[in-house]
């Protein structure tokens, strides 16, 4: 099982999603599921690292971002780095469609770790889709 890097923007919301999963309902499957959680510290990178950086260090650990606003400005780009070095094996990038609204939208944020723990526990067939999103 790969593990989960949450980007610097996202950490607070991967945090919510974390929480639903050690709810009650989730906590088994989580627990069998035993995906670590990274941190940009854990995996040696600094908080402002390009993006083809942290893309290239998700994929050498085995590791899939979650993110929401890294995007396609210049050459150094996630999405220009997906387009460009993504493979058939590459992990795709999970991309939270609307942030803001986990933190005050229960239903939306349940819909957002059941979609997010699908597409773990089906990880081999998302390889080289590039991106996900959520929910």
């Amino acid at each position: 099982m790969p593990a989960l890097l949450a980007d610097v923007n996202v950490e607070g919301l991967v945090a919510v999603l974390v929480r639903i999963w050690l709810s009650e309902a989730w906590r088994d499957l989580w627990t069998a599921l035993n995906c670590a959680l990274e941190t940009f510290e854990t995996v040696g990178l600094s908080r402002d690292a390009l993006d083809t950086l942290v893309w290239q260090t998700c994929q050498s650990r085995q590791t899939v971002l979650v993110t929401a606003n890294r995007n396609r400005r210049g050459p150094d780009s996630l999405e220009e780095t997906i387009r460009t070095l993504n493979t058939p094996t590459s992990l795709p990038v999970v991309t939270l469609a609307n942030p803001e609204r986990l933190t005050h939208d229960k239903a939306y944020a349940q819909r957002a770790a059941e979609r997010l723990l699908d597409y773990l526990l089906n990880i081999e067939n998302y390889r080289g889709v590039g991106r996900l999103y959520v929910p």
